[in-house]
């Protein structure tokens, strides 16, 4: 058989054991070294579960307790002095680092985030000046090989790699990445030496940063690095491990180097092949194979895999290969085994985590066996995947064929909908309003909960929403927002809640993702052709506007988002999915201008998650169907009615120009997380449309000041005009808690009437 591993394993557990207890934790309901004991059982169960399953390589070091590369920050000792100066314990210093901290010690904000290349995972970004001091300065990934080493395992500890770090990092002085390079170098071999002491064979560097475009000066840096770094790595072996793509652009610098071992994605790598064919591997190296794919949870297709895998062998030994994840498990959810409810003709399609390790271990044996084509597990693979019946919408599927250009252009152009909009609202400059939902606290889950065990009716269920609603309506009176939002109650999740209520969509009990920190997403899975059979929102939305003089916003979940943030078909493109889900979206907006909705917001929160890595791929693969995908939901709207959408963490600066083609009236986004260098790229470029930079995180437990806020929207006026400048925090409210947002919105509405007199 073929040896086995994986790039990482998830690690909030399989019923988010570690959410619960690290919540526990910032409650002071439980102390560091519970804490800490719980999360080394957690990781020894989950050892002792891939040895188990017979992964041959096991992974250490891929737990955290946030977010690896804030791990890896720690591990290099590049924590910026303002955390250091709290004076906390290190676990206290490396939460406030993730979610900021306010308290005696001090007050400070978050280490800024954004999304981990294509995916809906957040990291922390590092932030490097001048007096940074990159030396080793934790002993976690040590402690826990000698944690795996205790009872019997000898892993291969995973790394973020020092290119990755500085590639991704920020820079807030006069250094830049080739500055910082011989004291990275130099901490990184010392974390060998420390792993050869401690009988180390494997070290997994992750170097994701290698599948994106790259210019000469970034292969310079990164051939820097490792002519110099793997000068000292002696007998350890080294992987550099890549994901998410291939690595055309330095392909053939990577293979002139003396790495032990390459891993290369197979499954999102388009050109990972033909850079084996033109180029050759060298024979004294390991390929690692990525043919399981880590981000979407369908059964593999062994016929198509070993096919794959049957023309690696023609160029590369069969000893010198193994085989892998495309990338970390750590986008997929834990096990199918948890979804009791499911039914049985679903699930067998379905591969989670734990089943992706069996998937290993099966073709780990049929890539040895030269008759497999008569092997019950090979048989039993290609009957399921010739079998998975999907009940087309003949219908539907001609409606989107026969969509044509004008279906994707709304009428009359920006400047003139935005007189018409300005005498329909009579809204004040810089108008205050919030994203969208409102606290989703415990007698909202209640209540939920209580409807799903059918100990009430849905009748009684929608008047406690409904009085919910009416409650956050009068709230928001009282705070002094301009345009109100009904809070979300009945909404368990942004995508799900949508997904639940059109046809096409499986969904699941217990399949969570980790999305950042404490933060666990439930994607539905996307099964069949997808139709709305009746109003989604209309009658809550609807409910809120009757309760105020003042503008509601109708609040929906864009397609692209809705697509991004769903594990796909693989059977249609994402272009016919998504169009599939605009027009179901199209009808839900045209209800809600029926009922009277002045203001309609289409959040496109993850519209830049799915962006290719590669440039050359961005329109072809994807923005020539995510933005008219949007422009589609809302083209037939009347003029009157005022278009918003949202976007969360991500780096805009590429697609700004694309973004302002989508053609909303306003769109908000995060700013605070970033230090508002969005408001720079919206000025640069031009942006016609109005927007609402974020001018506080919402990822935080603290309250902002009214003077910070202040200072926030005067920093964005002097790039932004008032009559295109809204006020709002970086995204929605559900997580935070009662107080802290009732404290936070008066003082940012405090904060824009204050400005705004000044206007006056």
């Amino acid at each position: 058989m073929l040896k086995t591993t994986i790039i990482g394993y998830p690690r909030v557990g399989s019923q988010r054991e570690l959410k619960f207890w690290t919540e526990d934790y910032f409650k002071g309901n439980i102390l560091t070294e519970t804490l800490k004991a719980h999360a080394a059982d957690l990781r020894k169960k989950q050892w002792q579960f891939q040895r188990q399953k017979g992964v041959d390589l096991i992974p250490s070091n891929d737990f955290s307790f946030y977010d690896g590369m804030l791990d890896t920050i720690f591990l290099l000792g590049a924590i910026p002095q303002a955390y250091k100066d709290l004076g906390l314990g290190k676990l206290d210093t490396y939460f406030a680092m993730a979610h900021g901290y306010q308290g005696k010690n001090g007050d400070v904000r978050a280490l800024s985030m954004r999304k981990w290349f294509n995916t809906n995972y957040h990291y922390m970004v590092p932030e490097l000046d001048d007096n940074s001091d990159i030396t080793v300065s934790s002993r976690k990934p040590f402690e826990e090989y000698s944690e795996a080493l205790e009872i019997g395992i000898k892993t291969k500890p995973v790394l973020v790699g020092p290119f990755t770090f500085l590639m991704l990092a920020d820079y807030k002085g006069n250094k830049h990445k080739s500055d910082y390079v011989s004291d990275i170098v130099k901490a990184y071999k010392n974390i060998f030496n420390e792993f050869k002491l401690l009988g180390c064979d494997w070290i997994q560097l992750d170097e994701p940063s290698l599948v994106t475009d790259l210019d000469k000066d970034d292969i310079d840096l990164f051939i820097l690095i490792y002519k110099e770094l793997l000068l000292s790595k002696g007998d350890l072996k080294i992987l550099l491990q890549t994901y998410f793509g291939d690595i055309r652009d330095v392909y053939d610098k990577v293979i002139s180097l003396p790495f032990d071992g390459i891993g290369l994605d197979f499954v999102e790598g388009k050109k990972t092949m033909g850079l084996i064919l033109k180029y050759g591997f060298p024979k004294d190296t390991m390929l690692f194979a990525g043919i399981i794919n880590g981000k979407n949870i369908w059964r593999n297709n062994y016929t198509k895999t070993l096919s794959i895998m049957h023309e690696l062998k023609g160029y590369i030994l069969t000893e010198n290969i193994i085989i892998s994840s495309s990338c970390s498990l750590l986008h997929v959810p834990y096990t199918i085994e948890n979804e009791a409810s499911m039914e049985e003709k679903y699930k067998r399609y379905f591969a989670f985590a734990q089943e992706k390790l069996e998937e290993l271990s099966d073709l780990s044996s049929l890539l040895i066996d030269a008759n497999y084509n008569e092997n019950n597990i090979y048989k039993t693979n290609a009957a399921l995947i010739e079998s998975k019946m999907i009940n087309m919408d003949i219908e539907l599927r001609k409606k989107v064929s026969a969509l044509t250009k004008n279906d994707f252009i709304r009428k009359p152009a920006f400047e003139e909908r935005k007189n018409i909009q300005e005498e329909a609202l009579h809204l004040p400059v810089l108008p205050v309003t919030t994203i969208g939902s409102f606290p989703q606290t415990p007698d909202v889950k209640a209540l939920r909960a209580k409807l799903k065990k059918n100990e009430i009716t849905f009748k009684d269920y929608k008047a406690l929403i409904k009085k919910k609603i009416a409650d956050c309506i009068a709230l928001q009176e009282d705070i002094g927002l301009n345009v109100l939002v009904h809070g979300e109650y009945e909404r368990n999740d942004m995508v799900e809640y949508f997904g639940e209520n059109l046809n096409g969509f499986l969904f699941t009990q217990n399949a969570w993702v980790q999305s950042y920190g404490t933060r666990c997403v439930k994607p539905p899975i996307i099964w069949g052709d997808i139709r709305r059979n009746k109003p989604i929102t209309v009658e809550y939305i609807a409910y809120a506007q009757s309760l105020t003089s003042k503008p509601v916003k109708g609040m929906l979940t864009g397609p692209v988002t809705i697509l991004n943030w769903s594990f796909p078909r693989e059977d249609i493109s994402n272009r016919e999915m998504a169009f599939q889900i605009a027009l179901a979206l199209k009808e839900e907006a045209a209800d809600l201008e029926s009922e009277g909705i002045r203001i309609i917001q289409i959040d496109e929160a993850a519209l830049k998650e799915k962006l290719p890595l590669r440039r050359s791929d961005w329109h072809s693969d994807y923005l020539d169907w995510a933005i008219p995908a949007f422009r589609l939901v809302h083209c037939s709207v009347k003029p009157s009615t005022q278009i918003h959408t949202h976007m969360c963490y991500s780096e805009f600066n590429d697609i700004i120009n694309e973004i302002d083609e989508m053609d909303a009236d306003v769109i908000s986004f995060e700013a605070a997380r970033s230090h508002y260098s969005i408001v720079d790229v919206l000025a640069k470029a031009k942006f016609k449309t109005a927007v609402g930079p974020g001018v506080y995180d919402i990822h935080s437990p603290r309250v902002p000041t009214n003077e910070e806020i202040k200072s926030a929207i005067l920093l964005m006026l002097k790039k932004i005009s008032p009559k295109k400048l809204w006020v709002n925090p970086d995204c929605g409210l559900k997580t935070r808690g009662e107080k802290e947002t009732n404290k936070s919105l008066r003082n940012m509405v405090a904060a824009a009437n204050s400005i705004r007199n000044n206007i006056r």
